[in-house]
């Protein structure tokens, strides 16, 4: 065998190993479950309901509008802080 060719083995033979862990590993690994948090989005950030006069995700018209929500891991949302209180897993008036 030349010189040449045995790192370019190498590099084969490590592209092969790095794409079959990928392979292995399992799909829900990757995306974790996700939640609807109320009254944490800011204005326009939203991802989806917004109320009356809007039609979905960035439409919302205030920061942390309490009928407007945002996806978040889940158990994260009651948790997470804003200047106008923590976010809810149901729509909150605001």
């Amino acid at each position: 065998m030349k010189r040449t060719t045995a790192p370019s083995l190498a590099a084969i033979a490590m592209a092969a190993g790095i794409a079959a862990g990928i392979a292995a590993a399992p799909a829900h690994a990757a995306k974790p479950e996700m939640e609807k948090c109320f009254g944490i989005a800011k204005a326009g950030q939203n991802d989806c309901a917004a109320g009356a006069g809007t039609s979905c995700a960035g439409t919302s018209v205030r920061d942390y509008q309490g009928n407007a929500w945002k996806l978040v891991a889940k158990g994260t949302c009651l948790r997470t802080k804003t200047p106008k209180g923590t976010g809810s897993l149901t729509p909150i008036n605001r």
